[in-house]
This record gives C-alpha cells, sequence and structure tokens, in this order.
C-alpha cells in the first residue's frame, strides 16, 4: 500500500505525460480503484493544480497551466536539464542583472538525488564557460556558494586577492549578488571597516560560513553600489559632467558600468565618471560626440578645452575666421565645434 503523498506525486507524473487520461487509465496506471483516483485529483486541486475534467464514458482528465506554480514532478534526465539550464543562465546573465536563476538553481540542486548531483558535478568539471577577452571567469560551484551566503543571513570569512594580487582574508556580511553583463559583483559589509564594498566574484579563493546570524541595517542599494564602484572605483580622477539628455539616452551613451548616473530634471543627467587623467578623460569626452558640460574638476575642463583647440587648429577652414586671437577663446573654439552659446568652454560636440 503506497503512501497518499506518493500516490499523488505519482498521479501528476502521469497526468503530465501527456494530454487526456481517463479515469480508468490513470487507475490501472496507478494500481488503485477509480474512486481513489476522483479524490486524489480532488486533493491536487486543493494545493493548486488545475486538472480539467471532462464528463462522459469518453471523458477524462487533463492537466494545464494554472495561475501559480504548483509543485513540480521532474524526471532524472529533466532535472538535470533544468539545472544545467539554469547554471548556464547565471554564468551568461541571460535573463538580466538579477538573481532569478541562480536562486532557482539553489533551491534545486538542495534536493536533488545525490545521483543527479553527481553528474551534475561532472558536467560543470568537464564544461567550460568562455569569458571575454582578458576576463576571468567565476567557477559555478563558488557562484552558488557566494549566493548560498547571500540567503544564509549569516557572517563569513572570505579569502580574497585585489587588484594588485595581494591575498587578504576578512569577516563580511553577505548582502547580494550583482551581474554587470561583464561579470558578477559579491555585495557584502566588512565587518573591521564598517563599510559596504564589492568584490570580484571571480576573485573570491574561498568564503567559509562562521555560523553567526547578523541583521543588516539599512543596506545600500547593491546595483548602484556596484555602477558607483566600476565607474570610480579604479580611477584616480573621476569628473561631474552634465549631459543634455534623459536618464535613458545617457545611460546609452555613457553605460552604467563607466558611470553613475542621477537625474537633473527630465531631459538633462549628470554623470561621475572616472578616469586615469585629466587627459584621459578629455579624450573620452571628446570621443562621445554629444554636447556637454564638464561641472568639475577644472583641470578636466581645461583639458577638454585645450584638445578643442588642438581639433580647431587641425580642421580650421583659413578664411573662416580673420581674427587668429579671437578664435583662441574658449567661447569661439566651443561655437567652432558646433556647441550652443550656453555650453561655453565646457560643451564639445
Amino acid at each position: 500500500m503506497i503512501s497518499a503523498s506518493v500516490r499523488l506525486l505519482r498521479l501528476v507524473s502521469v497526468l503530465a505525460a501527456r494530454p487526456s487520461w481517463t479515469c480508468a487509465e490513470l487507475a490501472e496506471r496507478i494500481g488503485v480503484t477509480e474512486r481513489t483516483v476522483r479524490r486524489d485529483v480532488a486533493r491536487l486541486r486543493e494545493i493548486g493544480y488545475v486538472v480539467d475534467s471532462e464528463p462522459g464514458p469518453w471523458g477524462g482528465y487533463r492537466l494545464r497551466a494554472g495561475s501559480r506554480v504548483p509543485p513540480l514532478i521532474l524526471d532524472d534526465e529533466e532535472a538535470l536539464a533544468v539545472a544545467v539550464g539554469l547554471r548556464e543562465a547565471a554564468l551568461s546573465g541571460a535573463l538580466g542583472g538579477d538573481q532569478a536563476a541562480l536562486s532557482a538553481l539553489l533551491k534545486l540542486r538542495q534536493v536533488l538525488p545525490r545521483r543527479i548531483a553527481d553528474r551534475l558535478g561532472e558536467m560543470d568539471a568537464a564544461f567550460v564557460h568562455t569569458p571575454r577577452a582578458s576576463e576571468p571567469q567565476i567557477t559555478p560551484n563558488m557562484l552558488l556558494e557566494l549566493a548560498a551566503a547571500c540567503r544564509r543571513g549569516e557572517r563569513a570569512r572570505l579569502s580574497y586577492r585585489d587588484v594588485q594580487g595581494r591575498a587578504t582574508v576578512r569577516d563580511v556580511d553577505p548582502y547580494r549578488l550583482v551581474h554587470t553583463g561583464r561579470r558578477w559583483y559579491f555585495v557584502a559589509r566588512d565587518v573591521a571597516r564598517d563599510q559596504w564594498r564589492t568584490f570580484r566574484a571571480d576573485r573570491v579563493a574561498r568564503l567559509q560560513p562562521t555560523g553567526q546570524p547578523v541583521e543588516l541595517a539599512q543596506p545600500p542599494d547593491p546595483a548602484q553600489l556596484v555602477s558607483r564602484s566600476t565607474a570610480n572605483g579604479p580611477y584616480p580622477l573621476s569628473a561631474t559632467i552634465r549631459l543634455p539628455l534623459p536618464m535613458d539616452e545617457a545611460l546609452r551613451v555613457i553605460p552604467a558600468t563607466v558611470g553613475t548616473h542621477r537625474p537633473d530634471g527630465p531631459d538633462a543627467t549628470i554623470v561621475d565618471v572616472g578616469g586615469p587623467d585629466a587627459d584621459g578623460l578629455a579624450r573620452y569626452l571628446v570621443g562621445l560626440a554629444v554636447p556637454l558640460r564638464v561641472l568639475a574638476p577644472d583641470d578636466v575642463r581645461h583639458a577638454l578645452v585645450r584638445r578643442a583647440r588642438e581639433l580647431l587648429e587641425v580642421n580650421a577652414d583659413d578664411e573662416a575666421c580673420a581674427d587668429d586671437e579671437a578664435c583662441a577663446d574658449d567661447e569661439c573654439a566651443g561655437d567652432r565645434l558646433g556647441v550652443g552659446k550656453g555650453m561655453g568652454t565646457a560643451g564639445v560636440a
């Protein structure tokens, strides 16, 4: 005699195998009476499965989609296929920056039978995810460990290698994983420094739970923290510019991985962008080919004007301006590059 729960799971599996079953066919397949089939169908409906019934001698039962996701039954091959698909979606960021694929994969791996988990581990060892040029890759197991640490809500000991290759060990309070489209970042609170930090996930060597539960007070917006860190963190100089574009258009000109954006009314955006030095930032801003204003610092503004003058000297028509001294001032340089008078020395097209 099989238990009622096992019988219900078997009934779901049989119903999903083909579009329609008669009551007699289900009873024969499961090894119960037709009365038991009817009672079990009623129980399935109570827990969220939508099972349609058709009366009459040729009628039967049909399992169809409902308004929510009920318990799902997968065989070994199906479970493995779903796990592999979720893993690839998480590694590639195919579903965007959220953690939906990673969270689903964590839940699935917790309940996978050992025989399927072992096969998935063998595939993890055999498959190689090709990163972009010059970019290291993160293993699926490490990605899952970081995601699990964010879900546990307890302090962990992080072994990390920074951009100079120096190895450090620190206690952190895990919070979120953020995918930028290029790589994964681990957002956590550095306990010793009492600061929220972003860590390149591919530089994490080990993450060991301590068992100490923590409650995070006023955590930051993880996506904004990563955007600000990746845009300005690696550079010694940062400039603030104003683009005469709404936020969505400004993000197409300067991606979120390059600058930190905030609206300045409905038709303009303030962007903080980092660079190696003033001249390097000026070269980047000229290449945007968009009218803009450098709000700070002055050395970036002056470098932009110098570069504008260089462009004018190379491309100027001798008859376009008879007075060389007048052409040398900032306002004339801006006008010759097609920038409105309101932009002054800080604009470039």
